[in-house]
Formats: C-alpha cells, sequence, structure tokens
C-alpha cells in the first residue's frame, strides 16, 4: 500500500527561531535534563538523562497556515513542546509515524486546507502494535479534505508531530 503522508519534526530553520524566541515571544532557559523521557520535537525521540533541552510555546497551525496561505483563525493554538537547547542531528521528515511516540494516548486531529479542523481520531497504540496508528492516517488522509494531522498527547494537549499530506 503507497503511503499518502510523510511525518514531519519541527523544521530546522524554526527551532533556531524557537530556541531565541518561542512563538508566544519569548525567550525561554534551558536545562539540562536530569531523568530523561521528554518528547524531543526536534528529532521525535525522547530525552535522555543529561541532555540540555528547552520548554518552547509552538503554533504548529500557525506556522503551517504561513506556509500556505491558511487561515485558521480559533483552531490556532500556541502551547508547550521540549526541544534540544542546542542544534541536533534529529530527523526532519519520513514515511510513518515514529517508533518512539507510540504507546500513549494520542488524538490524531485533521485538519482542511483551510486550517479548520475537520475531525479527530483517538489511539492508545503500544509499540508492538505501531501498524495501527499508520492505519488511522491513512484512513483519515482518505478523506481528499484533509491537508494535514496533528498528534497531540491527549493528557497534556502537547503538539507531538505533523504529518502531511504527500
Amino acid at each position: 500500500m503507497t503511503t499518502t503522508h510523510e511525518t514531519r519534526a519541527i523544521d530546522p530553520a524554526v527551532l533556531k527561531q524557537l530556541r531565541v524566541r518561542d512563538d508566544a515571544g519569548l525567550a525561554r532557559d534551558p536545562i539540562t535534563d536530569p531523568e530523561g523521557g521528554a518528547p524531543l520535537r526536534c528529532c521525535l525521540r525522547h530525552s535522555e538523562a543529561g541532555e540540555r533541552i528547552v520548554l518552547v510555546s509552538y503554533a504548529p497551525l500557525r506556522r503551517w497556515a504561513a506556509e500556505t496561505g491558511a487561515e485558521p483563525g480559533p483552531y490556532d493554538e500556541c502551547g508547550p513542546v521540549f526541544i534540544h537547547a542546542q542544534e541536533c542531528l534529529g530527523q526532519t521528515s519520513g514515511p510513518g509515524y515514529p517508533e518512539e511516540l507510540h504507546g500513549a494516548r494520542r488524538v490524531l486531529r485533521a485538519y482542511s486546507a483551510h486550517g479548520h479542523i475537520l475531525s479527530g481520531t483517538l489511539t492508545e497504540t503500544p509499540k508492538e502494535r505501531a501498524a495501527e496508528v499508520d492505519s488511522a492516517l491513512r484512513d483519515l488522509f482518505a478523506d481528499p479534505a484533509v491537508a494535514l494531522v496533528h498528534v497531540r498527547a491527549v493528557e497534556f494537549g502537547c503538539f507531538m508531530v505533523e504529518i502531511r499530506r504527500r
């Protein structure tokens, strides 16, 4: 089956901006992660103990809308994401949902080309059933009106990753 979508970490040029001033307009201070386990949106993996990370405000739909000319209106959200404090060699895009992000409850939120929410799917998929997330994504992208999907953590509402139609 052909993949209809592409997973994207936060673009390196955007990460550079966020490290200086985040989407809430603030400069954030990095910390040394004492335990590890923070979901990093720059490289789509969890942090390791001792890594320098920073929690910044990020507006993924606003950033996408600026690229595409969409007007998300009230769907424009700004929320917390963890990134490395310094440039990393992280993943920028690829097929399939990142394996390290499996295992917790997520909502797959589908947006139109105008930046409006079309639908959502709740998933809790352990790593051993990882293909189920890709199946849910294929189902969402089967609707031609879906331009992109944001994956968010259920408990905190945090943005995890963006998935775009190919």
